[in-house]
């Protein structure tokens, strides 16, 4: 499959000014995960730091326990590398890797590791199963996570875990994964999305996951519903497997359950 180009339809220039900030950057991969390259412009340089911020990127920048994308920015000074991307406020910094750095107003390409996304976006999707899954089952709730490509660990109110959890767990979220469930993404204004228990079950700062005053939500199709702002698969079959690597014990009332990614049967 070749990449996909993410086009520009508009060039909002930066308003100048010694006291000026950097405009807002439009976040691509909010509303298309798949989104593998992309057109942008240079709306700052922070020459110091080694990085650029951008109008608009599909980079997704390290936040609610996913990490960064890292790829490549074409500029008008060459190839560069992109190391790090972070969200500060409202706009996303790119760290790039050796050489000049663009001036404000180049215009650039990105293109991200689609590996790496990929591999991120399978795990996002598991843990969201994994969620559902015990959610529905044991009607506990999620105290946090976090998550490397194809491995990642979560933490529930148990206290204790069921007898034979660890097995039981397993065969249920591989269950959901081979049901190959659609996996839409939505926008709710936040008026609608408060209100909806399932959000904010999820103890999630609704907040943090805007879009123009909405609220986006993703949603696994008969399984499992959170207000959510990082990457997913279009399918749970799109996953592939899991497997429980081991449970912990983090405290009284708080057990890590932790996983790897697997490739789907068959799989080349």
């Amino acid at each position: 499959m070749g990449r996909r180009l993410g086009r520009r339809t508009s060039v909002r220039a930066r308003v100048d000014g010694p006291d000026s900030a950097p405009m807002e950057t439009e976040l691509l991969y909010l509303r298309d995960a798949h989104l593998r390259a992309f057109e942008a412009s240079v709306t700052d340089v922070d020459a110091d730091g080694g990085r650029v911020a951008l109008d608009r990127t599909a980079f997704y920048p390290t936040g609610g326990g996913q990490p960064h994308d890292t790829g490549t920015l074409e500029t008008p000074t060459g190839q560069r590398t992109v190391t790090a991307v972070r969200k500060e406020g409202t706009v996303v910094w790119h760290a790039l890797e050796g050489g000049g750095l663009p001036a404000v107003g180049d215009p650039v390409t990105g293109q991200l590791d689609w590996q790496r996304r990929h591999e991120l976006m399978r795990t996002h999707t598991a843990l969201h199963v994994l969620c559902g899954v015990i959610c529905n089952e044991w009607g506990v709730p999620v105290t946090g996570g976090n998550m490397e490509p194809l491995s990642a660990r979560m933490d529930f109110e148990f206290d204790p875990l069921p007898e034979g959890f660890k097995d039981r767990v397993e065969d249920l979220v591989n269950i959901e994964l081979a049901a190959d469930r659609p996996i839409e993404v939505s926008f709710l204004p936040r008026s609608v999305a408060v209100q909806d228990e399932d959000l904010i079950r999820t103890n999630v700062g609704l907040s943090k996951l805007t879009v123009d005053q909405l609220v986006r939500v993703v949603e696994i199709v008969g399984l499992d519903k959170q207000a959510d702002g990082g990457t997913h698969v279009a399918s749970t079959a799109e996953v592939g497997r899991i497997r429980i690597v081991k449970t912990e014990s983090k405290g009284k009332g708080n057990k890590r359950v932790r996983l790897e990614v697997l490739d789907p049967p068959g799989a080349v």
